[in-house]
């Protein structure tokens, strides 16, 4: 093994007495230190106990022979940090392990220690254990399990249990000590006994903990006695812990705490003698509270950053996009020769020491760390503190002057309403106080009212401003309602002022956003995220997102962690639509791609949950063939999903489950399973509306039919109208041959000679048809106007299959290519490019396809590219006009009513 080990040791005696005294104690050891045998040494160390009845003298030999062979291979750098930390965490678990044990059979002999159970927190549950660090585990017991005397009551002996392990660990005696234990994590340690009950725990955690209990169980894990108790009892507080809704209100606990400690310690606030690397400034502490920040407001939704190690967690972190590279790298580094340096204080007497000394005592520390002095010392912690806090200043800053205050109510608030321009402000003032009454669940707490109240001014001076500051209300009062609790929404407004104005702008301009944010408060974590006005990545991107669950999440949970990513995906575009971040044509694409991942993963797990039952099909696929905007990629806010199911092979054969079925019932069901996974509300709301009437007998058919049917079908039977919507198809779903195979059908289907003169009567015929029983809805139905998308679809649509040409399901490239061919005019490219950007914007700006307010109108006009409301209007109508010409064109009659 390599390492200076003769240096290392000549060190260690010169400049640390504990270990000098240590290597005497122990001449064997020393032995094997001294020709360079570390994993020997490390051996003889575990086995140093051995043969001793006395369980708490094995256990302090065993801690003395680690410690002082760990120590010497730190010296010479044979051990790694994470090697060292690791074993001290593994040695501490072994303790804890036999302590119970041992206490137990002292009183209930040959009893296993069923129902004891140890969670190791903070540095031993990270596996990160210091050399004379204290433990702080949490002890529980289960009544129903824990070993006892007849006559002892389980919570009594579990107490005399508690007393015998901390005597057993912590009392200094002629061999030392093992750890030091520290049980004030316990629930309320005040007044609560050494060891907890299960459930009084479970209680506790589920209705009661403080924040800070959330920190410190990130790092928790069962480590002694009975473990699988212990890790059932984690996974039922694992809600506690990682909550699904983003909690910002993280960063406001944080940041207290690290006032309070800032505040209560003394010593300097930069590197020098008695400077705490622990928990000075740009200290350990502080490396440890920004990845434990990042991982309280980002874990529930993302199980890739639930780790415990500090440098494994900053990777992760910056792998998911959370933290940059940079940072992590700085972070962790820093980190690790802080611990390095927090070790080499420890190693000189054994001491639970942070603290620089002064004069030669510093410089023994240096010397003992291989540095000059105490001042190279010194001028090192000088730099990598200095970068630690830059980068923890930057996470806690307090946006203190941007953050809303003050509080109004009474006279006072019905003054400010009406100084502020709002309608009857007296009866407002009423009702808005009224919010505090104990009606509005999430504003019951005195801590939440208390935050409310401090927002409260900002929120009117921006409603003030809406064209209707009275609807603006109502909206923020039905978020208020919908709420499980406001406290954390205050909290991370009053982070993050910028998203207060973009909360505003959804409830005056976009009425589906708002309605979507009264249902659902949460979605506004989506947008507290750097990449929140970031377009979504590819469709394989989004179905890991949507796949990315705990394991052995049930059925329900996988459907649930569906509705979650779309969900915040379509509201975070919607957000992209109204501020006009990005085009809607690209909003509408990015739609289409939520869409079609949602639809991945939802059938996955709608077949995985079939073939519990029913087995699978072999040689057999589901296939999705999308239509209409689905199949062109390009969806709007409120598109409903149009697809046909499909299945490839014969109707041979059953399938291979324990409850068979017959290949076309099977596939029948699985379908109904897979439309049921994207459209059935869950506890987290609805998805998509799926329609399926464009399949083979619309309706009246079976919701899945075969290849072989679909072909029959769509060259025997179908309708123009049913090969004009074939246009659009394209297959979503099934192995690329499978897909392969289908797209072979329709493109043998759409290049299939036609009659001209029959093609153009029906597609005349239909069109009119649904001109009478569809008629534009509002001045802005860029969609059902005479001259808007249906009358140039069933363009494109006729010209696509008279011509046998251009045969492209996304519409924009099929234009372009008629364009090309010259059956279309190239002003026609553009006129669908504007109609499109209002179909887009106007679901969320003009739900009712009517002119809106001022301001939506502004916005909407934004959004299509023109500079005023009025421009957009002329716009659309000489879109309007340019369809109708080519129209005219190609079929020989005029469009009514342009």
């Amino acid at each position: 093994m390599s390492g200076d080990w003769t240096a290392a040791i000549e060190r260690a005696r010169n400049h640390a007495p504990f270990l000098a005294r240590a290597l005497d104690r122990q001449p064997d050891l020393a032995a094997l230190l001294a020709a360079g045998d570390g994993e020997g040494a490390l051996a003889l160390a575990k086995s140093a106990g051995d043969g001793i009845e006395d369980t708490g003298v094995a256990l302090r030999r065993e801690r003395l022979a680690l410690a002082t062979a760990l120590a010497i291979g730190d010296l010479a750098g044979a051990f790694p940090l994470l090697r060292i930390t690791s074993e001290l965490s593994a040695l501490a678990d072994r303790a804890l392990d036999r302590a119970i044990a041992a206490t137990i059979r002292s009183r209930v002999p040959d009893a296993e220690p069923a129902g004891m159970i140890a969670l190791a927190l903070g540095k031993h549950g990270a596996g990160e254990l210091n050399y004379s660090s204290d433990i702080d585990p949490i002890l529980l017991y289960d009544p129903e399990t824990l070993p006892r005397r007849e006559r002892d009551e389980p919570g009594e002996a579990a107490q005399r249990y508690a007393r015998e392990i901390v005597r057993m660990l912590s009392e200094n005696t002629a061999e030392g000590y093992v750890f030091r234990v520290d049980l004030r994590l316990r629930p309320a340690s005040e007044v609560s006994p050494l060891a907890i009950s299960v459930n009084a725990a479970l209680s506790h955690y589920e209705s009661s903990a403080l924040a800070w209990e959330r920190a410190a169980f990130i790092r928790a894990r069962a480590c002694a006695g009975d473990v699988v108790a212990g890790e059932d009892f984690l996974a039922a507080i694992r809600p506690f812990v990682w909550r699904r809704s983003l909690d910002f209100g993280a960063i406001v606990e944080i940041r207290r705490l690290t006032a309070r400690i800032r505040a209560s310690h003394a010593g300097p606030t930069v590197p020098g003698p008695g400077f705490n690397v622990k928990l000075g400034r740009g200290g350990i502490r502080e490396v440890e509270f920004f990845a434990q920040t990042h991982q309280l407001i980002h874990g529930g939704r993302d199980p890739s950053l639930r780790l415990r190690g500090t440098r494994a967690t900053l990777d992760a972190l910056a792998a998911a996009g959370r933290i940059g590279r940079e940072d992590a790298r700085v972070l962790g580094e820093s980190y690790d020769r802080l611990r390095t340096i927090e070790h080499r204080l420890q190693m000189v007497e054994d001491h639970q020491t942070h603290v620089l000394p002064a004069g030669d005592a510093l410089d023994n520390v240096a010397h003992l760390d291989g540095l000059a002095d105490g001042a190279a010392l010194i001028a090192e912690l000088e730099a990598i503190t200095g970068q630690v806090a830059e980068r923890y200043d930057a996470l806690i800053a307090d946006d203190a002057d941007s953050s809303p205050t003050g509080v109004v109510a009474g006279d006072a608030l019905a003054n400010k309403l009406e100084m502020l321009g709002f309608p009857q402000p007296v009866h407002l003032a009423q009702r808005i106080e009224g919010w505090s009454d104990g009606r509005i669940r999430a504003l019951r707490s005195e801590a939440a009212r208390g935050a409310f109240e401090a927002l409260l001014p900002a929120l009117l001076e921006r409603f003030a401003k809406a064209p209707d500051p009275v609807q603006a209300i109502n909206r923020w009062e039905r978020v208020l309602a919908a709420a499980p609790s406001a406290l954390n929404l205050f909290r991370l407004l009053e982070a993050r002022p910028a998203l207060l104005d973009q909360l505003v702008r959804i409830l005056i301009l976009a009425p589906p956003l708002a309605d979507a944010l009264g249902l659902r408060p949460e979605l506004l974590d989506a947008l507290i995220d750097k990449t929140a006005l970031d377009l979504p990545g590819s469709v394989a991107d989004l179905a890991a997102e949507m796949e990315r669950g705990e394991t052995g999440d049930d059925y329900e949970r996988k459907l649930d962690r569906i509705r979650i990513v779309t969900g915040e995906e379509r509201f975070a575009l919607g957000l992209q639509t109204i501020a006009a971040v990005h085009d809607p044509l690209e909003i509408a694409t990015a739609l289409a791609r939520t869409a079609e991942a949602a639809l991945l993963v939802a059938q996955a797990a709608a077949e995985e949950e079939f073939a519990r039952v029913h087995g699978r099909v072999p040689g057999r696929e589901l296939v999705v063939l999308g239509l209409g905007r689905f199949g062109g990629g390009a969806l709007t806010y409120a598109s409903d999903l149009d697809v046909i199911y499909l299945f490839s092979g014969d109707f041979e054969g059953e399938s291979d489950g324990g409850r068979p079925l017959g290949v076309t019932l099977y596939f029948n069901r699985l379908a109904q399973r897979v439309s049921a996974a994207l459209s059935v509300p869950t506890a987290e709301g609805a998805l998509y509306e799926v329609d399926t009437r464009l399949r083979p007998q619309g309706a009246q058919g079976p919701l899945a039919v075969s290849f072989q049917s679909f072909e029959q079908y769509q060259k025997n039977e179908a309708w123009t109208w049913e090969h004009m919507a074939l246009t659009r198809a394209r297959p979503l779903t099934g192995s690329n041959e499978v897909r392969q195979q289908l797209q072979a059908i329709i493109d043998s289907v759409l290049h299939q000679e036609r009659d001209p003169e029959k093609l153009r009567t029906d597609a005349l015929k239909m069109r009119a048809e649904m001109a009478r029983h569809k008629p534009a809805k509002g001045p802005l139905d860029a969609k059902l106007a005479r001259g808007g998308l249906v009358d140039l679809e069933f363009l494109i649509h006729y010209l696509q299959l008279r011509e046998r040409t251009a045969f492209n399901p996304r519409l924009g490239v099929a234009v372009e290519e008629l364009v090309e061919q010259g059956l279309l005019p190239p002003a026609v490219v553009q006129a669908r490019l504007l109609m499109t950007r209002l179909l887009v914007a106007g679901r969320l700006l003009s739900p009712d396809l009517a002119e809106p307010g001022a301001d939506a109108a502004q916005a909407l006009a934004e959004a299509c590219g023109e500079s005023d409301f009025s421009a957009l209007l002329r716009a659309f109508t000489a879109a309007r006009q340019e369809v109708a010409a080519a129209w005219a064109e190609a079929f020989g009659e005029k469009l009514e009513t342009i």
